[in-house]
């Protein structure tokens, strides 16, 4: 039997564990089966960590296999965005990429064998009398008037629909089950359905088109999955994925296990909105730093690791619930303090000139990280005029003001001690300069007097200063659950996205996209894969160093 080096326990690993001691699988299968009709979110990721991370841990295998059964809605795009996703969180899949359309053939054929049993028939009922005839959940269907026809009638219909013969909605197959069950999906299911569209696989091969729930349970058996693992909305279809596989002549039976699907606060995961937002262009794409999906989070700086850490984190469960998007902050937080190199930027600039500096600039070394040597260090121009931000001065403050305060001292990062002797201002009155002198005895070290210097604030030398476009990211929604509105789009937080023009260090030139950084004292930044050049430096914020958001706002 294999063995598994599991982190950690669900009720879905300790069903594996007792099937594999058993001996009712000696392989475990399982498979991740998006729909290529846009791209992955965070839901999806705890899906593919769940599914991938079985197979890795018990040395068995996991199936990518697209649902590609609504070709309206499909792109080949999407089928290549979910592939790189899928690798960049440190997945592979096992074989080579599978597709539900592979199966077409084979699933024609169990329809057919499902009408010769007297178990389906072809409806000629519009798609609103089936709606009409399901009933409700307080009140049973009704039989179709269509639904005794004969087993020769219905095989000769069905392939006048292959054929295309109808027009759209003009007929479709059906399960015969029972149209007065409990369960509303077992009141005779559509198995097919008539589409005149061109598929990205099979191109104009086919006009029906399996249903999900017909489709979904054979794919699997045809796979060998061993456990099916969907999320807690599909509890209801395990009844109808039992009956087709009852109802057919395969060998292999797999077992549907749900689990909760994801929920997370100030997010929208319903892939239909997603695309609501991308249509009606209130995000940039699906892409966006502010949207859920992998490639917006990827974009905006977010690892695969911290990903993988926040799916471990918040486990797996039946019970629904609603994860605290600090929770994934958190887990970014983690990854980059350790990780991201340090470096300075200004957002909100003010010039200081140093009156007692001799010379014009210096170079002054600073390591990449304060806490890990190995990482190196920078070589960071020091001269006589500088830009801080705007924020850490102020001509009067409190004392528990830690900046730089008119007659009083401030350490620069990695660098000297200044003090502020004076301010310019222009007409309006606003300040355009700091006038600073500084003790030249303090490079990286305390003032020799003994003097206690408890700010210590960022800085960016004028002269090499490099322009750049800061856009900070928040939550794309400013109630933690946007779904529930009457109208989600309402929620929109307008200050999602906030655009400033302020300078980096000379060393961020070289940035390669989506690398992150802790800019000092201002958060974990990354440059942004699509509008960042040598000619217009763009960084995304991806987190503030710790988490505000509510306190902003109560």
């Amino acid at each position: 039997m294999k063995t598994a080096k599991i982190r950690s326990t669900n009720f879905i690993r300790q069903i594996i564990d007792k099937d594999l001691e058993t001996g009712k699988y000696v392989l475990v299968r399982t498979r991740f089966p998006p729909e290529p009709n846009g791209y992955l979110h965070i839901g999806h990721a705890k899906a593919i960590c769940l599914n991938f991370g079985i197979a890795q841990d018990y040395q068995g295998q996991c199936n990518l296999r697209f649902d590609d059964t609504n070709p309206e809605k499909e792109d080949i795009a999407f089928v290549e965005s979910i592939k790189y996703d899928v690798e960049w969180l440190g997945f592979r899949w096992s074989g080579d990429v599978r597709y539900s359309s592979d199966y077409f053939y084979p699933l024609y054929h169990y329809a057919v064998e499902l009408i010769t049993k007297g178990l389906a028939y072809v409806d000629e009922l519009s798609p609103e009398k089936i709606r009409e005839y399901r009933g409700s959940l307080t009140a049973p269907g009704k039989n179709s008037p269509y639904r005794d026809r004969s087993v020769q009638e219905n095989l000769m219909l069905f392939e006048k629909m292959r054929d295309g013969m109808y027009v759209e909605g003009a007929a479709c197959l059906r399960a015969k089950i029972d149209m007065t069950s409990s369960s509303i999906i077992m009141r005779d299911p559509i198995l097919y359905r008539i589409k005149f569209a061109k598929h990205h696989k099979t191109n104009n091969k086919w006009c029906i088109y399996p249903m999900y729930d017909f489709t979904h349970c054979i794919s699997d058996a045809l796979e060998g999955i061993t456990h099916s693992l969907c999320t807690l909305e599909f509890k209801d279809n395990r009844r109808l994925y039992d009956w087709v596989l009852n109802h057919i002549t395969i060998h292999v039976h797999p077992h549907q296990y749900e689990f909760s699907r994801l929920n997370l606060e100030y997010t929208i995961l319903s892939k239909r909105k997603l695309n609501q937002l991308v249509m009606e262009k209130r995000v940039e794409g699906w892409d966006d730093p502010r949207m859920p999906t992998l490639s917006g989070l990827r974009r905006r700086g977010y690892t695969a690791v911290a990903i993988r850490e926040f799916c471990q984190r918040i486990g797996v469960t039946k019970q629904d619930n609603n994860i605290g998007f600090m929770a994934l902050e958190s887990c970014i937080r983690n990854d980059l303090n350790e990780n991201a190199p340090r470096a300075m930027a200004v957002l909100e600039p003010v010039k200081v000139i140093i009156e007692n500096m001799s010379t014009q600039e210096e170079v002054l070394i600073m390591p990449n990280h304060p806490n890990k040597p190995e990482m190196g260090s920078r070589k960071v121009p020091f001269s006589r005029e500088i830009y801080i931000d705007r924020a850490d001065f102020r001509e009067v403050a409190n004392k528990q003001y830690k900046r730089l305060v008119l007659g009083k001292e401030v350490r620069l990062r990695n660098a000297y001690v200044i003090k502020a002797e004076r301010v310019k201002k222009n007409k309006k009155g606003e300040i355009v300069a700091i006038i600073c002198s500084y003790d030249t005895k303090t490079l990286n070290k305390d003032p020799e007097d003994g003097r206690k210097i408890k700010g210590v604030i960022h800085w960016v030398s004028v002269a090499h200063a490099l322009l750049a476009e800061i856009r900070l990211y928040d939550h794309l929604f400013n109630v933690s659950n946007p779904a529930s509105a009457v109208d989600f789009l309402a929620t929109i937080n307008p200050e999602s996205l906030v655009i400033k023009q302020g300078f980096v260090e000379p060393s961020l030139k070289i940035a390669p996209p989506e690398k992150a950084y802790q800019f000092e004292r201002e958060g974990y930044f990354c440059a942004d894969s699509h509008f960042s050049s040598n000619k217009h430096m763009v960084f995304n914020r991806t987190v503030k160093l710790r988490h505000t958001w509510m306190k902003t706002r109560t």
